[in-house]
């Protein structure tokens, strides 16, 4: 059986993504159906205090920049033990001077929040206005974080109009610090060490900022260190901003290039996540979800979204069942030098309460209604080389139809949920190498999750066939569907950062190399990242993208 992994946040937008993550984390612990599908082992350690209880807590090693802890203690501790969120809270924080840790009592109350007008993320009612005031990860962070797992780096602020980490070579000269790569190197070890059987790592790492160089170098340690373990590595992005500072795009997109490039490069596997609808220096408009309204501006808001669909495409080396570790799971993804993937997932997956799964999927046969997640201009996928499919919280509502006589569709002849999976799956993408898990469990999206949901879903998640007024508690649970896929689409993105990289860029470049990062390695990045592009060709793909360029 595979065993443990040891989870990494590199940067702020990475820490908003893991503290949903965590969230899901200890949801599903309450919620786990019986016995339990996924292995909660997996990425939590189970730890007991002085004459406490015993406390889960995430394998979490978590860099952050100064001031963006916030309610954090400064050894990574929460103030107090762990909310349990089943009802609103209100937060009676005071934070010191730019936003550093510096926190007074704490105290969380149940029920009696929902509608104090400060809009805290425990607000229970679908389409509250309850994100305005969460500034940092912490402030909906609802699980206990060992003392080792939060690193504060001082040298820099999170926010602020100087002091920032903004370029690539920054990021990389902070592993270069004898001290920061001790301490690094340290907390890590810790984790590793009480794990019975490592199977690798999962690095979450902000790719727009200066923690793409942090997270190149981390890899690279990892790499050199735990050659044999699995290294799957999320490269996270915001939804950028369609008007902006033109000098930070630049760093932006000079960020994003030397990160896909160094990241692919140490990594098992690696996947651009975003809800961005390009990562290129201009932004498009960003994702949408037919029954999901948010706020793409909020981190709070994007970055749960993200999370859900993470929490779901990690599941086949969490499972109980599971015979393959991360190692395996990245190997079936990336042969023949791919090593970049991308992320589609529908939230939620369309479905009627009542409905069987070969009926669900039979109606969506020539519309599959997922959304990619990986940033490019998104069109129709018609193949791909390999893929990752992971169905949740459909199969409990009834696992097949049971017609008398011929079965309506090949999929109504199929005796498991998997079956009816792998069968849809071979029919919408032919030849591609295809693995899927179908679970029984649902994606929890109790509070803090946002309540964004749209009035035309139940509060399990599934259709109705007209809005209702919203029922007490939101929405507690979704269906998700989520993909990852090794696709000629990926040329589109690869190609297309190439692209806009080649153009002059006069004074800018000369500033970001002069923030540490050596033109000559540019160049073997750019280089690195033309190879990568050319793994997905498929023979037929070169004239749109010249077409899509012009």
């Amino acid at each position: 059986m595979p065993g443990e992994a040891v989870t990494l946040q590199l940067g702020h937008y990475s820490g908003c993504v893991g503290a949903h993550w965590w969230g899901l984390q200890a949801a599903a612990l309450r919620s786990a159906p019986e016995p339990a599908e996924l292995r909660a082992a997996a990425l939590l350690r189970f730890g007991r205090g002085p004459g406490g209880p015993e406390t889960p807590t995430p394998r979490l090693v978590a860099l952050e920049l100064k001031g963006g802890v916030g309610s954090l203690r400064p050894d990574g501790a929460g103030t107090e033990p762990p909310v349990t969120w089943d009802g609103a809270v209100a937060d009676y924080r005071e934070r010191g001077p730019a936003g550093d840790c510096a926190p007074r009592d704490t105290g969380s109350r149940r029920g009696d929040a929902a509608g104090d007008g400060k809009g805290n993320p425990g607000a229970a009612r679908p389409g509250a206005q309850d994100a305005p005031s969460v500034r940092l990860w912490s402030d909906y962070l609802n699980v206990h974080l060992h003392p080792k797992s939060v690193y504060v780096i001082r040298q820099y602020l999170h926010d602020g109009d100087c002091g920032c980490l903004e370029a690539f070579g920054q990021g990389e000269s902070l592993l270069q610090d004898p001290a920061c790569l001790e301490e690094l190197e340290d907390r890590l070890h810790f984790y590793v060490e009480e794990c019975d059987y490592l199977q690798g790592f999962q690095v979450l790492c902000d790719l727009h900022n200066g923690f793409s160089g942090v997270g190149a170098k981390v890899t690279e340690l990892l790499h050199d260190e735990y050659s044999q373990k699995g290294i799957l590595t999320w490269g996270l992005t915001p939804v950028l901003s369609t008007v902006g500072d033109p000098q930070k795009s630049f760093y932006r997109l000079m960020n994003t290039a030397l990160g896909i490039a160094h990241l692919a490069r140490h990594s098992s596997l690696f996947c651009p996540m975003s809800l961005s609808g390009s990562l290129g220096i201009k932004p498009e408009p960003p994702v949408t979800f037919p029954y999901i309204k948010y706020e793409a501006s909020l981190n709070y808001h994007s970055s749960a979204i993200l999370a859900a669909a993470l929490d779901t495409l990690t599941a086949p080396y969490r499972l109980w069942s599971s015979q393959g570790s991360m190692m395996h799971f990245a190997d079936s993804l990336t042969f023949s030098g791919r090593k970049v993937v991308a992320a589609w997932a529908a939230l939620p997956f369309p479905a009627l309460s009542g409905s069987s799964l070969p009926d669900i999927l039979s109606g969506h046969q020539q519309d599959v209604p997922w959304k990619l997640l990986s940033s490019w201009r998104e069109q129709k996928v018609s193949c791909c080389f390999a893929q990752s499919v992971v169905l949740r919280g459909i199969c409990q509502e009834k696992p097949a139809s049971s017609c008398p006589g011929q079965p309506r569709s090949p999929l109504h002849s199929c005796e498991s949920p998997e079956q009816v999976l792998q069968q849809f799956l071979h029919t919408q993408f032919p030849g591609a190498f295809s693995t899927s898990h179908v679970l029984q469990q649902p994606c929890d999206t109790r509070p803090p999750f946002p309540q964004f949901f749209s009035p035309l879903l139940t509060r399990r998640g599934f259709l109705l066939d007209k809005a209702q007024g919203c029922s007490s508690g939101g929405v507690k649970s979704l269906p998700v569907l989520a993909a990852l896929r090794s696709c000629p689409g990926l040329h589109s993105l690869l190609s297309g950062l190439c692209r806009e990289l080649r153009a002059p860029c006069g004074r800018r470049c000369s500033s970001f190399f002069a923030a540490g990062v050596e033109q000559d390695d540019f160049q073997e990045a750019l280089e690195e990242l033309k190879s990568l592009a050319q793994c997905y060709e498929t023979g037929f793909g070169a004239s749109e993208d010249e077409a899509d360029s012009d």
